[in-house]
């Protein structure tokens, strides 16, 4: 029997309050029994995530990129939020936004989409030219949308499997497929892509601190109100890799709960089992009027 049987079983037992006293007093004692040992059962047979088989490891990494973060990212990009005009930061963002839009439009031509891969390239040619660089976003107020590839989603299109979830260092969260993808979207990168290896410092240091800096709002959110931030990050993180791959529309995933219900064993099941054999089910009529006369709502 589930737990969820069992509830059920305990429930239905309860309700049934027109017994006479001695047998409603016994069995809200076995009840409370019961329960504990559910709880007990339930507590050593929690099963694990299935799309996290490393989480030992993820947890560890994900404890020392949470350290690296409090030490070295987060102040950084605390002083950039305070000291930067909101212009220069929309500025900044437009500016590394425009130079991923061409790694962007081959991952949609390689996905089969050429008229959104030209949009990008598109983009790309309009924000660099009229928009300084692209500092300015003139593409999007032409009425060319931004769009968010990259060659792990490329890999989704062609068939291959996400893989477990792995926390890499440094890079955070991933799939093996995404984990594998990461060294080509490096190389793709044109921030990347710089002979002068002080502009391309500056660049990968300049963009860390502007995207940890649209995210300085969600710390207070997820220390407060989140009970294991690692397994809310997992969840987050793997969810928003589907619904990009599926660009907005993933499919719908039922679960079998009576399935992944856990069994109940020893004590648990026994106690269950004896409740079921001594449960008596009795017609309501015969009890007397009260329980057969409808209840009229409160208004």
């Amino acid at each position: 029997m589930t737990a969820a049987g069992v509830c059920s079983v305990l429930k239905l037992c309860l309700e049934n309050n027109k017994m006479n006293e001695k047998p409603v007093i016994q069995l809200r004692q076995f009840a409370v029994a019961a329960c504990a040992a559910l709880l007990l059962g339930g507590c050593a047979s929690t099963p694990r995530n299935p799309d996290d088989p490393l989480e030992g490891y993820n947890r560890a990494m994900f404890s020392f990129n949470e350290g690296l973060d409090k030490t070295v990212v987060r102040p950084a990009a605390q002083v950039y939020d305070h000291v930067a005009p909101k212009p220069v930061k929309i500025g900044v963002g437009n500016f590394f936004s425009n130079l991923a839009d061409p790694w962007i439009g081959l991952n949609n031509m390689l996905q089969g989409k050429p008229g959104a891969a030209f949009s990008d390239w598109m983009r790309f040619l309009f924000n660099s030219t009229w928009g300084f660089l692209g500092v300015l976003d003139i593409a999007s107020e032409a009425g060319l949308p931004k769009h968010d590839e990259d060659f792990g989603q490329t890999l989704a299109v062609w068939g291959v499997g996400e893989g477990a979830y792995v926390v890499l260092p440094f890079f955070g969260p991933r799939t093996v497929r995404d984990a594998a993808a990461t060294p080509v979207d490096i190389a793709g990168d044109s921030a990347w892509r710089a002979d002068h290896v002080r502009t391309r410092n500056s660049f990968t240091a300049l963009r860390l601190t502007h995207v940890r800096a649209g995210l300085l709002g969600a710390d207070r959110t997820l220390e407060e109100s989140t009970f294991d931030k690692y397994a809310y990050v997992r969840d987050f993180y793997l969810q928003q890799r589907r619904f990009k791959v599926h660009d907005g529309n993933p499919p719908l995933e039922y679960e079998d709960f009576d399935a992944a219900a856990p069994r109940l064993g020893g004590v648990a099941a026994a106690a269950a089992d004896a409740a079921v054999e001594r449960l008596e089910l009795i017609d309501p009529t015969a009890v007397g009027p009260m329980s057969a006369a409808p209840v009229t709502p409160q208004r």
